[in-house]
């Protein structure tokens, strides 16, 4: 499983979350999933809903799209710094790579969010892998994690909760390595709709190229 990343990396961690919008600075981080696989084989799965901040109340839409509540949050919810040291905990050792499907969205918000608590910084080490972006080069729009679960005949559920969009991307991820091994060429690289140019705000170890929906060449070349 993964073996072509673990020749490089200590521990692959895939993560998504659900939040109150879609901009990383001013919205907020309403649910973390992520797990986390080693080289001997371990894995370890956390979720967690995050509490609003004082304030804050949560947009009806987002309640129908991920079947999160505001009282939910308000009841079963854990602060926002429990979620982030619990994140911190799952990329000890030396090189850490963090994977998402559609990871410039989840690695923006991610990074305000430990920004705010002060501990970004555990993010300059790991490295960065958009599952999304290989899938792009696999298969023709639309590309949308459920396209992807059922393009490959996976086991995964796309329901817009957390933990399950992580285990459907992971899967996602898993099929790809099996169908074509050349999964660690997009790391660091991740890919963008030339029709509106490249996203802000920029990861700085990230490459960023054009990626149209219709393929012309992969990627990396």
């Amino acid at each position: 499983m993964l073996e072509s990343l673990f020749q490089t990396y200590d521990s692959v961690i895939v993560l998504d979350t659900e939040t109150t919008g879609v901009n990383c600075k001013s919205d907020e981080i309403i649910e973390l999933g992520f797990l986390r696989l080693d080289r001997a084989g371990e894995r370890t799965e956390e979720d967690y809903l995050i509490r609003l901040s004082p304030g804050r109340r949560l947009p009806p839409v987002i309640t129908q799209l991920t079947g999160i509540r505001e009282d939910e949050l308000f009841q079963n919810g854990v602060e926002k710094d429990v979620a982030a040291e619990a994140f911190v905990r799952s990329l000890a050792g030396e090189k850490p790579l963090v994977c998402a499907y559609n990871a410039q969205f989840d690695l923006c918000f991610l990074f305000y969010f430990l920004h705010r608590l002060g501990c970004d910084g555990v993010l300059q080490k790991a490295q960065f892998l958009d599952i999304m972006a290989i899938y792009k080069d696999r298969r023709d729009y639309p590309h949308k994690l459920c396209n992807a679960v059922e393009s490959y005949g996976v086991d995964g559920v796309n329901s817009h909760r957390a933990v399950d969009d992580v285990n459907a991307a992971l899967e996602v991820l898993l099929a790809m390595e099996r169908e074509r091994g050349d999964i660690e060429r997009y790391i660091n690289l991740f890919g963008y709709n030339p029709k509106y140019g490249p996203p802000k705000p920029q990861i700085g170890s990230v490459r960023y190229e054009p990626q149209p929906y219709q393929r012309q060449k992969l990627l990396y070349e």
